[in-house]
Parts: structure tokens; C-alpha cells; sequence
């Protein structure tokens, strides 16, 4: 019994330790989007700033189209978060419950685009958009992610864990498949389309690579690529670039700390059968 209890406090103190190497780059962030440049840069490093300087805050909302950036990035986070669950899902309900030829073959090649650095794809990509006359547009930003292997996996593994006694009930109702997909299994997959949500929305909000390269217009980015312009070639403005990556982060640790729940009973309900 004893030992148990050591064992416990262990855990306790590797997730504790887990937990402040976590939260530790948060507060450096926030205590320095309240610092001045000197004190930003100086060594060693004060943690405590002297005063508050909360001007940093209404200088990049000055210095940035900052609430265009906000709406372009909520609108192409929340297209693509839509695109994935209805795609991703009906693609994991054809591969996990309807049989067809060569159907793990294709899925293979779906799990394949897992295996490979996401970077190869962005020169095709932008050829793509750039074909269909898409570039400087929010439209580039949202059709590349509108759809991934991660989710179909996600989901598939999913509604292998449903019974297939609620299946075969419903055929012998007269359900076709795409009313057992929406009408039974969809409401019996929230958790999981709840973690694919979560997991999208945190993508898609923080996609940078992208969007610098698909679009060059300021009025077309994101808040990734938008902030990433305060980077300065020899001297950056820290304080003012944390404040607004303050000012990025937060509707995202709101919504995980109120889907929380739901995203780790997703997790941990889609790996229960492969």
C-alpha cells in the first residue's frame, strides 16, 4: 500500500512538473507584453516588470489592422472546423462500416499523407490555388484544410467503437446509409467530433506557414501571419509583439477550457477499438 502511494506521489510530481513547463512560457509572455523594450532585452532577465505598461496592448491594435485579422482568421477557422467534421466523418462511416472494393487499399493511401512532412505539399497547393486564380484571397486559406487523413482516422477508429447492433436495427427500419450516418451515428459521435473540432480549430487558428505563403495582402491574413510582420529584420518591438499574441491565444485557451471534458473523452473514446 505504501509502495502505491509512492507511486502516486510520483506521478503527481512528473505532471506537476509537466504542468509548469507548460504554463511557464504563458506567464513569460503575458509579464512581458507588459514590460518596456529595455527591459524586454535586458540581462539578465527581469521577470517582475518595474510598471505596467499597458499601452503595449492599444499599440499593436494601433500598429495592425488587428480586428481584420481577427475576422479573417475566425472565418477560416471556422469554415475549415465545418469542412473537416462533415467530410472527415462521412469518409471515416464509409471506411469503418461500409464495405467496397479496395476500401483499405484507399485507406492506406489516405493514412499515407501521415507519413510524410506537410511541407511537400504546399508547393502543389499553391500551384492549385494559383490555377484557380485563388491567391491573395480567404478562400486560399480555408479550401487546403478543409479536409484531412488525421480526422478520417480520428473518427474512423470512432464509430469502429459503436455496436453494430444500432446499425443493423436501423436497416431493418428501411435506413438507407447516409440516415444511419446522420440521424444515429453522427449524435453518437460528439465526443469525437468534438476533439476533431477542438484539434481543427487550434490548427487552423495557429497556421502560419500557409497563409504567408499563399497570401500577401495584409487584409487577407491571418493573426499567425499578420503578427509575424512585427518581427523586425534587426531590432523587434518584444513587448508589443507578445501583447499581441496575448491578444491571439486567448478565444483558444477559452474554448479548450470549455470543451475540455468533451476532447479527452474524445481521445480517449476513439483509440477504445482499431
Amino acid at each position: 500500500m505504501r509502495k502505491g502511494k509512492n507511486n502516486k506521489t510520483l506521478i503527481h510530481v512528473i505532471l506537476i512538473f509537466g504542468v509548469c513547463v507548460t504554463v511557464i512560457p504563458f506567464i513569460w509572455m503575458i509579464l512581458t507584453s507588459l514590460k518596456t523594450l529595455g527591459e524586454s532585452t535586458q540581462i539578465p532577465p527581469i521577470i517582475i516588470p518595474s510598471k505596467l505598461k499597458w499601452s503595449n496592448y492599444s499599440e499593436v491594435i494601433a500598429t495592425l489592422p488587428f480586428m481584420q485579422f481577427y475576422w479573417n482568421t475566425i472565418i477560416s477557422t471556422i469554415a475549415k472546423t465545418v469542412g473537416q467534421v462533415m467530410l472527415c466523418s462521412m469518409a471515416a462511416y464509409a471506411f469503418a462500416r461500409i464495405e467496397f472494393p479496395g476500401k483499405n487499399f484507399i485507406f492506406i493511401i489516405v493514412l499515407s499523407v501521415l507519413m510524410v512532412p506537410g511541407q511537400i505539399f504546399l508547393l502543389p497547393q499553391y500551384l492549385i490555388m494559383q490555377k484557380l486564380g485563388l491567391l491573395n484571397s480567404i478562400s486560399a486559406l480555408i479550401i487546403p484544410g478543409l479536409f484531412s487523413a488525421f480526422g478520417t482516422f480520428l473518427l474512423r477508429q470512432f464509430f469502429m467503437s459503436l455496436p453494430k447492433e444500432l446499425e443493423e436495427a436501423a436497416m431493418l427500419d428501411g435506413c438507407n446509409h447516409f440516415q444511419i450516418y446522420w440521424k444515429i451515428m453522427m449524435p453518437l459521435a460528439k465526443p469525437g467530433l468534438t476533439a476533431l473540432a477542438i484539434f481543427t480549430a487550434l490548427w487552423s487558428w495557429n497556421d502560419l506557414m500557409w497563409p504567408l505563403i499563399v497570401n500577401t495582402s495584409p487584409d487577407k491574413m491571418p493573426l499567425s501571419a499578420g503578427l509575424a510582420s512585427l518581427q523586425g529584420l534587426h531590432t523587434t518591438n518584444y513587448p508589443v509583439l507578445m501583447a499581441g499574441s496575448v491578444l491571439a491565444i486567448w478565444p483558444m485557451i477559452v474554448l479548450f477550457i470549455i470543451f475540455q471534458k468533451a476532447f479527452i473523452q474524445g481521445i480517449a473514446m476513439s483509440g477504445s477499438k482499431s
